[in-house]
């Protein structure tokens, strides 16, 4: 087999920037691992467990802003890379897919570790890409070559995402003993420049003559990066313009003064008239998913008389059931043109201000509640949540995992401007948050403090089956021993099967695990030992840590049920 035009995928992939790669252990995969790593501009990292690998890839990409190379062999490995591919996907990561194949003709032949790979991964990744099987011909690996450039500036183009290469290799496919690994340096390699997007000047007069018209305008902000870039126009427009900012933890606009942080809180709440005095006459929304399933609920029912998405290219979801407009540009370009708009007092600008203290009254009165709640007589892990966000070092990122711990985080919300936010919520599934959170330990010297559930943890435990140091890693175990979110959905909570089929209890703990890995780690079921760990936890000293928090998922569910029902009755 000609090795040499596999060796130059690496070469391309380095030359458009990766420098990143997770290799699978695997035999049909052999000429892609030797590629990558021999390559010396690619850092590789091997992880056995291709569930977890392609987590961990996702994870670095998502702190390297670059797409994360993926290899593994044919067959179920290639299965297992699915549901870090469609998080990817929704959380628009760069991923650069590689699966090596059976040649065509035994597809379909009960060969061994042979399965349909062509177009494997459906409409999660944004393009795939079947290579030739045959490279020993200049036709073949022009196109091989070609190929490779589109995938990976594919990859790396808005919105971003994984974009699949599916190779199928015939035997030999093993280099011989003591052949060298030949890169071609001049290889023709296709760049994509970067557009940066902007508008003509008279659709620009345009849209703020019509902003204008808008006596009640909202800005809902969905999951995104932190850029701090965007903080000063958006400051200006809350300040200025008096127009309710919304974001949720997920959102990373914590460290903009008077952000709406806390609407599912207080949009929770059945209060007569508070609902219809929230309706937005203009929603502009940017970024990804909201975690708040009352804001939906909101501006589903409450519909706006116009709703802008800001969004430089791509697919537009319409999650308010009412998008009218998508304006191609960035949110830092869109906001910037909206905070140079010249203010002038008004009566229409007198009901923006209205509007605007009445999202601000809720989220004082649901800040109040949150900081006069704790401590609270039961202890339980939602406390332990709001102290570890309230004490966590500059500078850190923050992970949090699905069901209960994202929950329990935004209703906490985040002060510190310094620390970044990151959760699975493309999907919002419980796997991959360990792994997806090692990806990020191993491409930063930043603490990495993992908030997670039982469920989740346990589900992902071969994020740490590896052989590589991760002493920036924290994780805060919510261990209530079963499924603790069914408790406070309506639908589960009432049901006979609630604690065998839905909650599924389970008696494990995170000590045996942590001695295997050498992780320090801390047990407490009780409010005396969280405060005395709670600093050593969060220490910078290079020694990876899990904190569990055992505790009872009934009084949990009590606590939180009590949290919401004392913040109804504030007056």
């Amino acid at each position: 087999m000609n090795l040499k035009p596999v060796y130059n995928i690496a070469e391309i992939c380095a030359q458009l920037g990766v420098t990143e790669a997770i290799l699978s252990p695997g035999s049909r995969s052999a000429p892609l691992t030797v590629a990558f790593a021999r390559h010396k501009s690619i850092r590789c990292r091997t992880i056995t467990d291709e569930r977890s690998a392609a987590f961990i890839g996702m994870g670095i990409a998502q702190k390297t802003k670059r797409p994360t190379v993926l290899v593994c062999t044919s067959g179920s490995a290639a299965y297992n890379y699915a549901p870090a591919i469609a998080e990817a996907y929704f959380q628009q990561i760069p991923l650069l897919v590689i699966t090596a194949d059976r040649p065509s003709e035994w597809i379909d032949q009960l060969d061994g570790q042979t399965i349909r790979q062509q177009n494997i991964y459906g409409q999660h990744v944004k393009k795939s890409y079947q290579l030739p099987v045959d490279l020993d011909n200049e036709s073949s690996e022009w196109h091989t070559y070609r190929t490779v450039s589109e995938a990976v500036n594919l990859a790396n183009q808005f919105p971003f995402g994984p974009v699949h290469l599916n190779i199928p290799f015939r035997e030999p496919f093993y280099p011989a003993p003591g052949e060298e690994a030949e890169y071609d340096t001049n290889i023709k390699v296709t760049n994509h420049v970067k557009n940066l997007a902007d508008l003509p000047h008279i659709e620009w007069v345009r849209i703020l003559e019509q902003w204008k018209t808008f006596k009640r305008i909202l800005i809902v902000g969905g999951q995104s990066d932190a850029n701090e870039a965007l903080k000063p126009p958006l400051s200006k427009i809350i300040k200025e313009q008096k127009i309710p900012v919304v974001g949720d933890i997920i959102s990373n606009l914590h460290g903009i003064d008077d952000i709406i942080k806390r609407a599912d809180l207080f949009l929770g709440q059945d209060k007569p008239g508070l609902h219809e005095s929230m309706h937005p006459e203009l929603l502009v929304t940017f970024g990804k998913s909201t975690i708040s399933k009352n804001l939906k609920l909101l501006l589903r029912k409450y519909q706006p008389l116009e709703h802008w998405h800001i969004q430089p290219s791509g697919y537009v979801a319409d999650t308010y059931q009412s998008l009218s407009k998508v304006v191609p540009v960035t949110p830092l370009t869109f906001f910037k043109k909206i905070a140079e708009r010249q203010h002038q007092e008004s009566f229409d600008n007198q009901k923006q201000e209205n509007f605007f203290y009445i999202w601000q009254i809720e989220e004082r009165k649901a800040q109040r509640q949150t900081n006069t709640f704790f401590p609270h007589e039961n202890w339980g892990e939602f406390e332990c949540i709001k102290e570890t966000i309230q004490q966590l070092p500059a500078g850190s990122h923050l992970h949090l995992a699905n069901s209960m711990a994202v929950r329990y985080a935004n209703y906490v919300g985040l002060e510190n401007s310094d620390v970044e936010v990151f959760a699975n919520r493309g999907t919002s599934g419980i796997d991959g948050s360990n792994s997806t959170t090692v990806g990020h330990c191993l491409n930063s010297d930043h603490l990495n403090i993992l908030i997670t559930g039982d469920l989740a943890f346990f589900y992902d435990r071969n994020a740490f089956w590896h052989n590589y140091k991760i002493p920036n890693l924290r994780i805060l175990l919510l261990n209530n021993h079963a499924g603790g979110i069914f408790r406070i959905i309506n639908g589960p909570s009432k049901l006979p099967e609630l604690e065998e089929f839905f909650e599924t209890k389970q008696q494990l703990n995170a000590k045996l695990l942590a001695q295997e890995h050498g992780f320090e780690y801390l047990n407490c079921d009780k409010k005396t030992k969280f405060k005395n760990y709670l600093k050593s936890f969060l220490e910078d000293d290079g020694i990876p840590k899990i904190m569990e928090i055992e505790s009872d998922s009934a009084t949990n569910t009590e606590i939180l049920k009590t949290f919401k029902q004392t913040y109804k009755d504030l007056k």
